[in-house]
């Protein structure tokens, strides 16, 4: 597997594990009766400040696939790898800290470094797309 497709389905994992976290505490509030199953707001903000971390963490993850899956997708389909494969993991890697930082506090050091994390993979992927665009231009 090429890191890049190694990089597509972290992300996916990621996202996965995300909404799993999710879904199990809010079957836990549902089953123990400390919630109605259908008294859920979406952002989570009434459940726990966590909970609301937790799903704006998962919404960043699908919100932002389209451009970064969209860009690692493109090089699996066209067999450019090579234009990916060098940053893959680290972009997997600052997705997941990016992540981790929002679940971990919304102080402003935390919100900062959260920026720091999205705008490394906001670099990457421009990398990616200004090499697309070269070698096909």
């Amino acid at each position: 597997m090429s890191a890049t497709a190694f990089a597509v389905l972290g992300f996916i994992a990621w996202t996965l594990l995300l909404i799993i976290i999710n879904e199990v505490m809010r079957s836990y509030l549902v089953l123990c009766g400390r919630k109605r199953a259908d008294s859920f707001q979406p952002d989570g903000a009434d459940v726990s400040p966590f909970a609301h971390r937790l799903a704006r963490a998962h919404a960043n993850c699908y919100e932002s696939f389209p451009l970064i899956g969209g860009v690692l997708l493109l090089a699996l389909v066209t067999e450019q790898t090579d234009v990916t494969d060098p940053l893959a993991l680290w972009l997997l890697g600052l997705r997941v800290a990016q992540g981790l930082t929002h679940l971990s506090s919304t102080a402003i050091p935390a919100v900062i470094l959260r920026f720091l994390f999205f705008a490394g993979q906001l670099v990457i992927v421009a990398w990616w797309v200004v090499r697309f665009l070269a070698a096909w231009i």
